[in-house]
């Protein structure tokens, strides 16, 4: 289930295409993939899986943000006869970096040779490890699209390890997906390879599971922490708790050992706390989480509710028996006597820091990370210990600090309002996903509009709740961010009317679920096939209608007897969209594409499942064809021998080539070139 999500959500910005590459290329293999088998003792093993990438490609990380490319991920088919132990471990360290293909967002990869580790435990003394993984791969011209492979691996305890590389299926072997070839390599070269890459330090699965996903979800615990360090249960407790260590302790020195002893008992609580849901759900339902249309409505149900008790509707609050029973233990003294102290402050502060608590957990478990509600939890505990710390040791500081106020209760209201437009995130993911089309780009743009006009109303005093306190005059802090949540409230409203909102483009829906665009006019609706699960008739680009199934079209042309124009295209190729944009809206590309040809737009990308009488398998690559976009990227690959976006193909009656296709190319006087040449071949 996990893929499914993470899919929907990279479409948003998923580029399936860079630069403009010659159409006489071919089939692009870049990565080769291969597998061995080291032994750790009686029942245990790692499997290895080494991904060899051809010099200027790269294949992604496992630990993408949203709106990034598709990640490597790995599916193990369950089976009596062994058991996952944690999640695979890539090596080594991927490179982080600004990717052009994705609007320069940092993104991390692998150049040259990656290796994946699962470790198993094995419940018999021999089996085969069966699964599926999925990559992407690009380079700096050009994007691939995402692509399956199957494997097999032999696992024998006891005995000499094995391995093999998984070889791509060719157009003229008819053979089946699931029974992949594989050759013999020496384990040996493995070694030499991980130990030239400097992977052998990485001994431990939580060593090498720190890598730059782990420090996002920290540095947002850690911000969390902060923000909760300022909320009206916590700020206020500063001096007082200052003032115990000082005078109880008898002198400074033991006045600021208590205070880290306080801090180190706050971070140990809060990463007990993270643990604690890892061990309770498990990593594999944590993956589950990332991508469940149950934990995401969950998701996005607890966050509005969060939200809502921040504005003041509620507060939510743990039983006072449990904080009278800490309270009464935080009395004996010493080292125990200051963790029921921590533990204490956690527990009162509840109503306070529950919300971010959530916030973050929530965040961490839609990353699909065993260690993350752990790390997070570090995080945010850490930036609550460390102020009480240095307070204690420099109690001078308290001087300096801003007295309690209306303040702090404007800062819980703005977390409220910030939590309630995350929620409806969440709800965006499941929308997509299942194709409901309740939550489309307008509509989500009009809530977060609503949301984050109400919000600087409110900094400005414009708006007051029920537990605000009457403002005189406005702070310069306070008149900033009102600045700064109105300006970015005022550029979210062009985004109605069709702008592509690129700063913002991640979190929104994806362009073509815009209802009302300036830039394009609505496309022909009505025709007796309609009403199929997937082959939608008609879309709209600058006023083009083009449609969405090969035959539909191939029939339509035939019938008003013009040649075909294909474009295979991606939801979310972003040189797709620059096509679109830059080339197809001139005068007399459009002029052509409108009067001469019948547009069918092919979406390779597309997750919607074919009805099962659809599937196939395909006697190109031997894969199981099960979605449409993997229907549609199997018959440009089989057909046409390319397996890269945007390519333009223009074919007569009988689906023959008439012209060289074209590939992403935004000089306008070539593409006019390229249809005027199509259709000088048809009529002739």
């Amino acid at each position: 289930m996990r893929k499914l999500l993470s899919i929907v959500l990279i479409l948003i910005t998923f580029t399936v295409r860079a630069q403009f590459q010659n159409p006489t290329d071919g089939i692009l293999e870049p990565v080769k993939w291969a597998y061995s088998v080291e032994n750790v003792n009686d029942n245990e093993a790692t499997l290895v899986i080494k991904a060899t990438i051809e010099k200027g490609w790269h294949v992604y990380s496992q630990y993408i943000k949203e709106g990034g490319p598709i990640p490597t991920s790995f599916k193990f088919t369950p089976s009596k006869d062994y058991k996952l132990i944690g999640q695979v471990v890539e090596l080594p360290k991927a490179k982080s970096g600004n990717d052009k293909n994705f609007d320069n967002m940092l993104i991390s990869w692998h150049e040259n040779t990656a290796f994946f580790r699962q470790k198993i435990q094995l419940n018999r003394p021999k089996t085969i490890v069966e699964g599926v993984l999925e990559f992407m791969v690009c380079n700096d011209r050009q994007c691939l699209p995402p692509t399956e492979v199957s494997f097999k691996i032999p696992v024998a305890l006891k005995s000499n390890p094995v391995s093999g590389e998984i070889i791509p299926l060719k157009k003229d072997l008819n053979v089946q997906a699931d029974s992949t070839q594989t050759r013999i390599t020496n384990l040996e070269s493995v070694k030499k390879d991980i130990k030239k890459d400097k992977i052998i330090k990485a001994k431990t699965f939580i060593k090498s599971e720190l890598n730059s996903s782990f420090l996002g979800i920290f540095i947002a615990g850690f911000f969390g922490g902060l923000l909760a360090f300022f909320m009206p249960c916590i700020y206020p407790m500063i001096p007082l708790t200052i003032s115990f260590f000082t005078k109880k302790s008898g002198s400074r020195a033991k006045g600021i050992q208590s205070a880290i002893i306080y801090g180190i008992s706050i971070i140990l609580i809060y990463v007990a706390l993270g643990l604690a849901i890892t061990l309770i759900f498990g990593a594999s339902a944590l993956n589950e989480a990332a991508s469940s249309a149950t934990f995401n409505l969950l998701f996005f149900v607890a966050l509005l509710l969060f939200g809502i008790s921040f504005l003041g509707a509620f507060e939510i609050t743990l039983p006072s028996g449990l904080v009278n029973r800490m309270d009464e233990k935080s009395n004996q003294g010493g080292f125990i006597g200051l963790f029921f102290m921590a533990f204490t402050l956690a527990l009162v502060s509840f109503s306070c820091t529950g919300p971010i608590i959530g916030t973050l957990l929530v965040d961490a478990v839609s990353k699909g990370s065993y260690l993350g509600p752990a790390i997070g939890m570090f995080g945010f505990s850490s930036a609550l210990a460390i102020p009480f710390t240095l307070f204690a040791i420099f109690p001078s500081w308290l001087k300096e600090m801003p007295k309690s106020g209306g303040w702090l209760n404007t800062v819980k209201v703005s977390l409220g309002f910030l939590e309630i437009a995350l929620a409806f995130k969440f709800l965006s993911n499941v929308d997509l996903a299942y194709h409901w089309g309740i939550l489309n780009r307008d509509v989500f743009l009009v809530i977060w509009i609503i949301i984050f006009a109400l919000w600087g109303l409110y900094l400005l005093g414009k708006i007051r709740l029920a537990h605000d306190t009457e403002i005189s005059f406005l702070s310069l802090p306070r008149l900033f961010f009102a600045m700064l949540i109105l300006g970015f409230t005022i550029y979210m409203i062009p985004g109605l009317w069709g702008a592509p909102l690129k700063a913002i483009s991640g979190w929104l829906p994806p362009q073509h679920t815009q209802e009302f665009n300036m830039q394009s006019s609505p496309g022909v609706k009505g025709n007796e096939t309609a009403g199929k699960k997937y082959a939608t008739l008609f879309k709209s680009e600058h006023g083009l209608n083009a449609f969405f199934d090969y035959e539909e079209g191939l029939a339509y042309a035939k019938q008003t007897n013009k040649p075909v124009l294909i474009d295979f295209t991606g939801h979310s190729c972003t040189n797709c969209r620059r096509m679109e944009a830059s080339v197809w809206p001139d005068t007399e590309v459009l002029r052509r594409i409108k009067e001469n040809y019948v547009l069918i737009s092919l979406y390779v990308d597309d997750k919607t499942e074919l009805e099962e009488k659809d599937k196939y398998k395909s006697k190109f690559s031997g894969k199981d064809i099960k979605t449409i976009g993997q229907k549609w990227s199997d018959f440009q690959a089989s057909t046409f021998g390319t397996n890269s976006q945007p390519y333009y193909v223009i074919i007569n009656h009988d689906g023959e080539k008439l012209v060289e296709p074209q590939a992403f190319d935004l000089n306008i006087n070539n593409y006019i070139r390229f249809l005027d040449n199509g259709k000088t071949a048809f009529e002739q």
